[in-house]
């Protein structure tokens, strides 16, 4: 089996999403199908059917998330050090064509939010600036075409998420 790659502050978003689905979503999806069952015919009974299909999906995503968080490998930016860019690191770069700033954090598949600049080690990008040192260049394919990004710093810090 394959370990999950994420920060701590993943694994702990995970981790709460997967205490609510079992502490409060699971609980309350039995008492719908409980009171569905006592409105007669299950065959057809819409809120039945409706509640079991929630059921399914919640049941899922336990599943899910219960494998994720058990090959956890987590990583806390706080705990880091050097000037390699590896996951939790943020990544300051500038596009070379644009001269463009921006600031990234590299994250897990399961982190990564484009609005918050949160972006997986696994995407072009993401993939591209890994083992990279400030002066370095990271060159990737985009939908828009290739892009050269220059390393300008690479620290470690707490993650927004």
């Amino acid at each position: 089996m394959e370990r999950v790659p994420m920060t701590i502050y993943g694994l702990k978003k995970l981790q709460d999403e997967l205490d609510h689905l079992q502490k409060v979503d699971r609980p309350q999806i039995s008492e719908e199908i409980g009171i569905a069952r006592e409105h007669g015919d299950l065959s057809e009974n819409a809120e039945y059917h409706a509640a079991k299909e929630k059921q399914s999906f919640i049941e899922g995503r336990i599943a899910e998330l219960t494998y994720k968080v058990g090959l956890a490998d987590a990583v806390d930016p706080l705990k880091m050090s050097g000037s390699k860019a590896v996951l939790s690191a943020t990544v300051e770069v500038i596009n070379v064509d644009t001269d463009e700033e921006k600031t990234y954090v590299l994250v897990g598949p399961d982190e990564a939010d484009l609005d918050k600049n949160l972006i997986s080690v696994t995407s072009p990008l993401g993939h591209a600036l890994l083992g990279k040192e400030e002066g370095d260049e990271a060159t990737f394919k985009a939908p828009g075409g290739e892009h050269v990004y220059e390393i300008l710093s690479v620290s470690f810090k707490e993650i927004k998420m």
